[in-house]
């Protein structure tokens, strides 16, 4: 096991934004790391990087307890190399760059070319060699980022938002090389994310976080919400001051609210409705929006709604062939009292 993780926490100011009883990680798979902002996925990254230590529990990396001594973690971290959101580049070559690490571990020059020719290679930035690495596009950075983290060959890769503030085209090139250099290196990576689609399509294993805890639900259409009346039998609440939600009487007994009052709505992403905006739908929860992303997930079809909140619908590609609706389609949604919980 190339990471055993029992009881971890971690607290900053007093609030606990990691709390994992068990995580295990196999060597050689690649991981997406799912969550919305705030879940903790960069906190548990930096800790599997050893470049934060938790504030209570255990890790084991390769079946040995870490130690949290400067001179075992730095050992560690060669092992182990994290490549940021967005990477920092000395004001040099591209292979300059690269060179850094490798002149740190004592590498004789000739190996250092070597190694240099071979990760370009391997991120399809051969020819950028000589350039500048600090006026290169995001998507560039990005990828001269990786080879930096792949020159120093590591065990572990660990990206956080690998993809998030770089162009389309270099979107699919960041990912193919990230499914590359797994299946050719064998490089444990870990990846954070919030596309669901990218996860669904890289990675081996989804972990998903929710409050700092590892959670088996999906990743889509969790919500804070306000609640703003309840009664006996019902109650509504409001997300993002743009949709209220009725909800079912069996939420009462499960309703748990934080220190403002606020709750989190999960809305079962398989369990909504569409239909074309010509059918009328009077009724609770339903409310008009409009496809803006389709997307396949191997045998099934991912819509993005907006009905004033950003929706994910997942349907069987029966049920699309049967109503194909293309993107910008005026739609109606129902969410029905079974779809939302509360948690």
């Amino acid at each position: 096991m190339l990471y055993t993780v029992s009881n971890l926490t971690k607290i900053y100011q007093n609030r606990t934004v990691l709390d994992i009883a068990q995580l295990q990680i196999d060597e050689g798979l690649i991981y997406a790391l799912l969550g919305p902002n705030g879940a903790g996925k960069t906190t548990l990254l930096d800790i599997l990087g050893f470049i934060a230590a938790p504030t209570a529990g255990t890790i084991a990396y390769r079946s040995r307890p870490v130690q949290y001594t400067e001179s075992s973690l730095q050992l560690l971290r060669r092992e182990v190399v994290i490549v940021e959101q967005h990477p920092i580049m000395f004001s040099t070559t591209v292979a300059k760059n690269i060179e850094f690490g490798l002149k740190i571990r004592n590498i004789s020059a000739s190996k250092r070319r070597e190694i240099i020719a071979e990760v370009l290679d391997l991120v399809g930035m051969q020819e950028f060699d000589q350039a500048m690495a600090h006026r290169l596009s995001g998507g560039e950075t990005q990828r001269v980022a990786i080879a930096r983290a792949l020159a120093v060959a590591p065990r572990v890769l660990l990206c956080d938002e690998p993809t998030s503030s770089v162009d389309v085209e270099n979107q699919l090139a960041v990912t193919t090389i990230l499914r590359r250099i797994n299946a050719q290196k064998n490089i444990t990576i870990i990846f954070t994310t919030h596309d669901r689609f990218q996860a669904a399509t890289l990675a081996h294993q989804t972990l998903f976080l929710d409050h700092g805890r590892l959670s088996n639900g999906s990743a889509d259409n969790l919500f804070s919400a306000e609640l703003i009346g309840e009664n006996s039998t019902n109650m509504a609440c409001r997300i993002q001051d743009a949709v209220t939600l009725m909800l079912s009487a069996d939420n009462l007994q499960k309703k748990t609210r934080n220190a403002n009052g606020r709750v989190r709505v999960r809305i079962h992403p398989e369990m909504i409705q569409i239909q074309p905006s010509a059918r009328n739908m009077d009724t609770a929860n339903c409310y008009p929006g409009k496809i803006i992303q389709i997307s396949q997930e191997r045998e099934r079809i991912h819509f993005h709604l907006d009905i004033g909140i950003r929706l994910s619908v997942i349907i069987s590609q029966q049920e699309y062939q049967h109503r194909p609706l293309p993107v910008g389609s005026q739609v109606n949604v129902y969410l029905p009292f079974e779809a939302i919980s509360l948690i």
